[in-house]
């Protein structure tokens, strides 16, 4: 049966990939170090289960270093700049139709996929599916361009070195929301609303529970850090256990609602600072500002939606 073990065998390798192309590429002034913060990678998904916790933890510290000491850095991969303008204006907005192979895959897959559970595992058919669109599309690619298949390896390496460690912070986020839901700490917030939120004010549990999603998920960049920490708070003990909400809702737009937080936070910065450091934009948070208006207004749609749906 395939399931995550594959799916990180994959990624895995991606990553490997990346790290040999990197410790060849003389244009890149810290190559060394940044093979090996790939290389680094690579070896949490292809053998991190073996490690174990003190191995992992190691390994993390260990690409902490790496870029905290400033050893990432940037060669040159594929064409310059005006190669690749002459040719995407050759093929023209057809390119784009390579990208939508990947969401539709997943969307297919995620539904056919669950058809057949003795082959994909249940739990794993959208993820699946997810990789399975990647690698289509870059066979289509690769079929239709006529290209080496080391050109997609080179150009993922490139966008990999232009975002840099702010890659790595979705999981390492969501590590730290589940490290705060052990601490304790989302058992502690709901003790803190208890006493603002109005006894028996089901509207008021709504209104708290959407709104400290995208406040949580300000201060820590991620929704599914926020996520474990407001569930434990308020979605769990009050919306599902004591108004009886339905819990895959609470749970959804929960995160939707979390997800306008990320639009509105520095905090996210592969999300926010790292396209306007790709645009060369003069204000980092010009993202941040342009998205606002589109953020407050969803927020409050996604509260209004879970007050109106969850609860039959």
């Amino acid at each position: 049966m395939i399931g995550l073990p594959q799916i990180y065998l994959l990624a895995g390798l991606v990553f490997a990939a990346f790290a040999g192309l990197s410790v060849r590429d003389r244009s890149n002034p810290k190559r060394y170090s940044t093979a090996a913060f790939w290389a680094l990678l690579a070896l949490s998904m292809l053998a991190g289960d073996r490690l174990g916790d003190l191995g992992n933890g190691l390994l993390v510290l260990a690409l902490v270093a790496i870029a905290g000491l400033g050893g990432l850095g940037k060669g040159v991969a594929g064409d310059d700049a005006a190669q690749q303008q002459a040719r995407a204006a050759s093929h023209g907005n057809r390119l784009f139709l390579l990208a939508l192979v990947i969401p539709a895959t997943a969307l297919i897959g995620s539904f056919a996929f669950k058809a057949v559970p003795q082959l994909v595992d249940p739990r794993q058919v959208t993820l699946f599916s997810l990789a399975l669109g990647v690698l289509l599309a870059s066979a289509a690619g690769l079929i239709w361009l006529r290209e080496s298949p080391l050109v997609p390896l080179q150009q993922g390496r490139r966008l990999m070195d232009a975002v840099g460690w702010a890659a790595l912070l979705p999981q390492m986020l969501a590590s730290l929301g589940a490290v705060f839901a052990i601490a304790g700490v989302g058992k502690v917030v709901g003790e803190a609303m208890s006493g603002v939120i109005p006894a028996d004010s089901r509207l008021a549990a709504v209104v708290a529970y959407g709104l400290g999603m995208a406040l949580f998920t300000m201060v820590m960049g991620n929704a599914f850090a926020a996520f474990p920490v407001m569930m434990a708070a308020i979605g769990l003990p009050l919306l599902i256990q004591h108004y009886h909400g339905d819990p895959a809702v609470i749970a959804a737009v929960g995160m939707l609602a979390g997800f306008c937080g990320t639009l509105m936070t520095p905090m996210a910065a592969n999300f926010n600072v790292v396209p306007a450091a790709l645009l060369d934009l003069k204000d980092r948070n010009a993202v941040v500002k342009a998205q606002i208006g589109t953020a407050l207004p969803l927020l409050v749609f996604n509260i209004a939606l879970i007050a109106w749906v969850a609860f039959p």
